[in-house]
């Protein structure tokens, strides 16, 4: 009875709210939105916790994090036990805190939230992980080698997690970057103010402490390929290249001065640092008025980011309504929050240009929605005669983006489904060719940091299985 008692107590305390930047003054700078729990708010919100028997919130992670396990021991003010506890699944759990959709994840299957509000997992998370780097939490320890080599093509979270587990499994791994820092999506795509890139590159310093091998500026596909790393001496490659070339939407004018894809834009800004310009060479020219197309998460980073460096007016131009918006609600309540105008049920036609070729207006068109399309969603119906213009100087395009072909088209006998994506065994996710493993976006599509994460992971357990019985 009294365990029922104190049950019910838990479901009436109310979650403790993430501490934020005033928008008025974030919007303005790249310093982190989030500001994190302090200890005691910390150790309140772990309280909450029922620490089921069968915790189901295990059952949401893509990687499986011990999640009662460490937020027992948050609450009960054991911060660097529960640092290392989370480490035990999670290779990146300082990134995972911040950029995880939690609420769609770990914490949509918390049984709080059935007659309350759930557990503040992804906020424990990031603080026990941000709690373990002042701690120097990270260390090392000793695994017996077994001889065997792992090449890692892609330096993003599938090529990351899939190191940290063959490493602790005693392989050596060494990781080939294309560009010249290590990271992937979590350098060059997700803004500062959203994930600092310090707290990136601690977790990779972290994973070449356990011994992975990261060499940068190797373009696979150019440099070497993957038959090649196999002829020289790689027991296995795994290839976690990620969903990296742009889509556009095939109308006029985005050939014009001023148009940028969201990867260009964003790397532009967050990997080769164009936030800082002059002090770095890398400027980034937005004018008065930017419009981002698109509606998901990286719509929002590039809208968020273009405000940052000194539009007056950033419009995301989405064709249908906010409800079938797929960014975080997170996001979409924080880019609101700081002035980021949403002009739903509608669509660009056209970018047209000024005599010198750079961007001077969008042509839209207004939509209506109809029916529901193949995904659930209703899809948009555009109104005839309701075509109009908004001056702009800046277009960014955020619908997506697909697989660059360059590892693929340079690997003979690697199968291929017709996006262009790697067919892998979605057990092992062993590739057409022996030895050979592929995950993450390359494999699944442009999803999420932590599902490609979870794809990496499972990719170290099938290789760990064929080194040990080829």
């Amino acid at each position: 009875m009294a365990e029922i008692i104190e049950k019910t107590k838990k479901v009436k305390i109310p979650r403790h709210e993430m501490p934020c930047q005033e928008p008025l003054v974030r919007a303005h700078n790249f310093e982190e939105v989030a500001l994190g729990y302090t200890q005691e708010t910390a150790m309140e919100e772990a309280k909450r916790c029922l620490q089921c028997k069968k915790p189901l919130c295990i059952s949401g992670c893509p990687v499986e994090v011990l999640i009662p396990d460490f937020i027992k021991m948050i609450a009960e003010g054991d911060f660097e036990e529960s640092a290392r506890v989370l480490k035990i699944k999670n290779s990146l759990p300082a990134v995972c805190g911040r950029v995880c959709p939690q609420e769609v994840q770990c914490e949509s299957k918390c049984i709080l939230g059935i007659k309350g509000e759930s557990v503040a997992i992804g906020r424990l998370e990031r603080f026990a992980a941000d709690f373990g780097m002042k701690s120097n939490e990270a260390k090392s320890e000793k695994v017996e080698p077994t001889g065997k080599r792992v090449a890692i093509i892609g330096a993003g979270p599938a090529g990351l997690a899939c190191a940290g587990d063959l490493a602790k499994a005693g392989h050596a791994v060494t990781i080939l970057e294309a560009l010249h820092v290590a990271g992937g999506v979590l350098m060059y795509g997700i803004p500062q103010f959203r994930l600092p890139k310090e707290i990136v590159q601690t977790e990779i310093s972290n994973l070449k402490k356990m011994g992975v091998e990261i060499l940068t500026n190797q373009v696979v596909g150019k440099i070497t390929s993957v038959d090649e790393l196999m002829a020289n001496g790689y027991d296995a490659v795994f290839i976690g290249t990620g969903a990296g070339l742009p889509y556009f939407m095939d109308i006029p004018g985005e050939n014009l001065n001023g148009v940028y894809s969201a990867n260009e834009f964003l790397t532009r800004t967050n990997l080769m640092k164009g936030y800082k310009f002059p002090d770095y060479a890398t400027p980034v020219k937005v004018g008065k008025n930017v419009a981002v197309l698109g509606a998901g998460n990286v719509a929002m980073d590039s809208a968020r980011t273009a405000l940052r460096l000194g539009a007056e007016n950033v419009y995301v131009i989405y064709r249908r309504s906010r409800a079938e918006m797929p960014a975080r609600n997170e996001e979409l309540e924080h880019a609101e929050e700081e002035g980021i105008q949403f002009r739903l049920l509608t669509n660009p036609v056209a970018i047209v240009g000024d005599e010198r070729g750079w961007v001077n207006s969008l042509t839209c068109l207004r939509y209506e929605l109809g029916e529901p399309d193949a995904s659930g969603r209703r899809s948009p119906v555009a109104i005839p005669g309701s075509e109009f213009e908004i001056p702009m100087d800046t277009v960014v395009v955020a619908i997506g983006q697909g697989p660059n072909p360059l590892v693929t088209t340079s690997t003979p006998g690697l199968d291929l489904n017709k996006r262009g994506n790697i067919v892998a065994d979605p057990e092992t996710l062993m590739t057409s060719k022996p030895g050979v493993f592929a995950g993450g976006d390359i494999v699944t599509g442009a999803a999420t940091v932590i599902l490609a994460m979870g794809a990496g992971k499972k990719a170290a357990v099938g290789i760990d299985s064929y080194l040990k019985t080829k």
